[in-house]
C-alpha cells in the first residue's frame, strides 16, 4: 500500500526540517531511569509528590525508592539514599538518571523549557549534574538561556546526574551531607535550570539534625522564597552591587 501525502503534510514535513534542533519537541524520556526518594512511613508525601509529577508529564513515570530513616544519623541515610539511586540507575544501563526527593513542588515548567533544558543536555559533552533548582554560590549565563553553570551550594530535591559522574561519586558515607559533599567537590561542570521549576515544599523537615535551621527557613517565608531570591540575586548581582555602590557614593556626596 503506497500513502499519499497531500500539501499540508509536505509544507509541515519542510518546517520540521528547517526547525532548529532546540525548536523539536522534548519529553522526560531522555532520562533512562527517574527515581524519588521517600520515607517508607510517608505514604501522605508520596501521594502529594504523584499529583506534582502528573501536572508536568511524569504520572507513572517515576519509581519511588522508600527507604528507612536512618536509626543514629539522618545524614548518613539521606547520602546513602541518594546514592542507591544512582547505583540502581547505573546497574540498569541507565546513561542520563534523573532523582526527585518527595517534598517536590513544580512551578514555572513548560514543555517548552523542558525542551530547552535537554536539548543544552543533548548537545554538551561537559556537564555532570544539573539541578532543576538549589540554591548557588554563584551562576554564569550560557547560550542556552534556560540555563547557567553555577557554583553548587545545596538542595538536592531535583537533579539529573550523567552515568559518568554518578560512577565517579558513588561510594560508602563521607561522614558529610549530601549536598555538602557536592559542594566541596567544586565541580566547574555543574549547571542549574534558569529560572528553577522545582522547588521543596513547607513540609515539615525528617532531618531532626536541622529542625533548628527548618524553622528559621519557615520564618524567612520557607524554601521556595529562599531559592529564588538566592537566585535571583546571583544572576543579576553586578546590577544589585553597582546600585549600591551608587547608593552609597550618593549619600556620601551629600554628607
Amino acid at each position: 500500500m503506497h500513502t499519499i501525502k497531500s500539501d499540508s503534510d509536505s509544507a509541515t514535513s519542510k518546517r520540521a526540517d528547517s526547525a532548529t534542533a532546540e525548536d523539536l519537541p522534548e519529553d522526560w524520556s531522555f532520562f533512562d531511569r527517574i527515581y524519588c526518594i521517600s520515607l517508607e512511613n510517608r505514604e501522605d508525601r508520596r501521594q502529594e509528590a504523584m499529583l506534582q509529577f502528573s501536572k508536568v508529564g511524569l504520572a507513572g513515570r517515576v519509581e519511588f525508592i522508600r527507604v528507612a530513616k536512618h536509626p543514629t544519623d539522618c545524614e548518613q541515610g539521606i547520602y546513602e539514599s541518594h546514592m542507591r539511586c544512582m547505583a540502581q540507575g547505573l546497574a540498569s544501563g541507565a546513561e542520563h538518571i534523573l532523582i526527585f526527593e518527595d517534598d517536590i513542588i513544580f512551578e514555572g515548567w513548560s514543555p517548552q523549557r523542558l525542551g530547552q533544558v535537554i536539548h543544552f543536555l543533548r548537545e554538551n559533552e561537559d556537564w555532570q549534574a544539573l539541578f532543576f533548582g538549589c540554591m548557588v554560590k554563584k551562576s554564569q549565563r550560557t547560550a542556552n538561556p534556560a540555563i547557567v553553570r553555577i557554583g553548587y551550594r545545596s538542595l538536592t530535591h531535583a537533579y539529573a546526574i550523567r552515568r559518568k559522574f554518578a560512577e565517579e561519586i558513588l561510594g560508602p558515607w563521607k561522614n558529610a551531607a549530601f549536598d555538602d559533599f557536592l559542594r566541596d567537590l567544586k565541580s566547574p561542570c555543574m549547571y542549574a535550570v534558569y529560572p528553577s521549576f522545582a522547588f521543596q515544599s513547607n513540609a515539615l523537615s525528617d532531618n531532626d539534625r536541622y529542625l533548628h535551621l527548618d524553622r528559621f527557613r519557615r520564618f524567612c517565608g520557607g524554601l521556595r522564597n529562599l531559592q529564588k531570591r538566592n537566585e535571583l540575586y546571583h544572576h543579576y548581582k553586578w546590577w544589585i552591587v553597582g546600585c549600591h555602590i551608587l547608593a552609597i557614593a550618593a549619600v556620601v556626596h551629600w554628607l
